[in-house]
C-alpha cells in the first residue's frame, strides 16, 4: 500500500468499511500494525491541529458532509 497520501488511505479505508464506525476500528488496526502508518499519520494529525484520538473521524465527519453536499449540489440540479 502506498502511504504517500494518507487522505487516499482514509478514503479507501472508508469506502471498503460501510461505516464511520467500522472504517475507525480498520483504520486503528492498520496504524496499530504499521509503524511507518502510524508515523505519518501522527505527523498528518500535527500538521492539521487534531489530536491522533480525533483526526481519523474528524477527516471521516469532513469527507461524508464534502459527500452529502455533491449529492444535495446533484439533487437541486435535477429539481431545476
Amino acid at each position: 500500500m502506498d502511504y504517500d497520501d494518507i487522505t487516499e488511505v482514509f478514503r479507501n479505508v472508508i469506502r471498503q468499511a460501510g461505516s464511520i464506525d467500522m472504517a475507525e476500528a480498520e483504520f486503528k488496526k492498520m496504524i496499530g500494525e504499521d509503524h511507518e502508518l502510524h508515523r505519518i499519520y501522527r505527523e498528518w494529525c500535527h500538521e492539521v491541529g487534531s489530536s491522533e484520538r480525533q483526526g481519523f473521524f474528524d477527516f471521516c465527519d469532513e469527507y461524508m458532509d464534502n459527500q452529502d453536499s455533491v449529492w444535495d449540489s446533484l439533487d437541486n440540479d435535477y429539481d431545476r
